[in-house]
């Protein structure tokens, strides 16, 4: 065989072994550092593996511009750390509210583009509380942008309201031991339409997804069957909270996103002690009953959501999503030990971790890095972004995207009418000791 001949087979022989290294190492549980972010990977990257790929062809780059209409209450937050990771690999800029807004969008105040950070415009992503408003964010975003929102049973998101809000919100300081059951009994007697931070009391859902949270649907169903209109018109996904797992991957085939782009610790969560652990039927009846709007919304977005499940083969989505539960399960165990468990603020030592507390009745529970923050490397960093609250994420995005700016020499525009501050701001430290 000439000797060409002999150096080709050669070189065939040790790419087909590199295929099998490849292989074996990306069906085994180590760790990959990838990307500019050092993106932690634990599973297999051939995803997905058990569900048929998604029929594009050629396929489809990653979709890189979102907007994220953070509901309250309804696991935003643990949504928004999976976009703020995606676009700090992806070196896209993040829109983050002015500083007179703080950490949202001068909500309760319709949005404005007024109220985005010179420093993080023009956008790619956002992912920040605000109140909807079509015209402005699709002044702000590029064209293409794919805009998703989620939504949560209504009596279950307005328990965590009451529990969350309750020293913030007047109509429910009213309330005589601070008790669900008393408000829910007669709301009319606690709740004042129009007060600082009533949308907190009614239809909360409505309210940040820009409607009227003081029409009922029993008076004017014509009104709810607008509202979802609305909704239907501008947001390519509503997800579901009660189904996260399900709606993350319903999110990444939206987005052509791969597995490990919507792997996430769970976010702003209350204690045991902060919650009820079972909502009464007839509350949660009473609950559905005063926030009517909401749960007219709720319950057609969540027939939507298995319609579209059913589309995408429902065996398919659910071994999909316990292909993520796994996968998250072992990245979990990596970044914060073997038996990873939610914490008290008071017993996190990593100060980038501790999650805001709203009030001293109100736990909201976080993870730590297992030995502090003495560590050090890729990894470390990448865990820290996988458990880091809301405020700590932002203003780190915002530090580094001001720096970004400086380093082009671009001057920041200068806006003729700096934005309002909000009706009023909710604290941003610990309350108490």
């Amino acid at each position: 065989m000439p000797p060409i001949f002999q150096r080709l087979q050669q070189a065939t022989k040790m790419m087909s072994r590199r295929k099998i290294l490849l292989l074996v190492l990306g069906c085994s549980t180590i760790s990959l550092l990838i990307h500019q972010g050092a993106q932690l990977s634990w599973y297999p990257k051939l995803f997905p593996l058990s569900c048929p790929p998604l029929r594009e062809s050629p396929p489809r780059p990653k979709h890189m511009t979102v907007a994220f209409l953070k509901t309250h209450k309804t696991a935003g937050t643990t949504v928004q750390n999976i976009l703020f990771r995606f676009a700090e690999r992806h070196n896209l800029t993040v829109a983050l509210p002015h500083p007179s807004c703080e950490h949202q969008f001068c909500y309760p105040r319709n949005f404005s583009a007024h109220f985005v950070h010179p420093a993080t415009r023009p956008p790619q992503v956002l992912a920040s509380h605000l109140r909807f408003d079509r015209s402005e964010l699709e002044r702000l975003m590029p064209p293409g942008t794919i805009y998703v929102t989620i939504l949560r049973e209504p009596a279950a998101m307005f328990e965590s309201l009451f529990s969350y809000y309750n020293q913030y919100c007047p109509a429910f300081r009213r309330v005589p031991n601070a008790s669900l059951e008393a408000f829910l009994h007669a709301p009319e007697a606690y709740y004042r339409a129009g007060e600082h931070f009533a949308m907190f009391a009614h239809n909360t859902l409505a309210y940040d997804l820009g409607g009227d949270n003081e029409r009922s649907p029993r008076d004017d169903a014509a009104y709810l069957a607008g509202l979802i209109r609305q909704v239907e018109e501008v947001f390519s996904l509503v997800m579901i909270a009660e189904y996260f797992d399900e709606s993350l991957v319903l999110l990444r085939r939206l987005l052509a996103w791969d597995l490990d782009d919507v792997l996430y610790a769970k976010l702003n969560a209350r204690a045991a002690s902060s919650r009820l652990a079972a909502i009464p039927a007839a509350l949660a009846r009473a609950a559905r009953t005063w926030n009517a709007l909401d749960a007219g919304l709720y319950d057609h977005f969540n027939a939507t959501f298995w319609r579209r499940v059913a589309r995408a083969g429902r065996a398919c989505v659910e071994r999909e999503a316990q292909e993520l539960r796994d996968a998250r399960q072992r990245l979990l165990r990596r970044c914060f030990g073997d038996k990873p468990v939610l914490r008290p603020a008071a017993q996190i030592r990593t100060k980038q971790l501790q999650p805001w507390q709203p009030s001293r009745k109100v736990d909201i529970m976080g993870y730590d890095l297992p030995g502090g923050a003495g560590g050090a490397g890729p990894a470390t960093e990448a865990c820290i972004k996988l458990a880091m609250p809301e405020v700590q994420y932002s203003n780190y995005l915002l530090r580094k995207q001001k720096r970004r700016v400086s380093a082009r020499a671009r001057p920041e525009p200068v806006l003729d009418n700096p934005p309002p501050r909000p009706i009023r701001s909710l604290p941003r430290g610990p309350q108490g000791p």
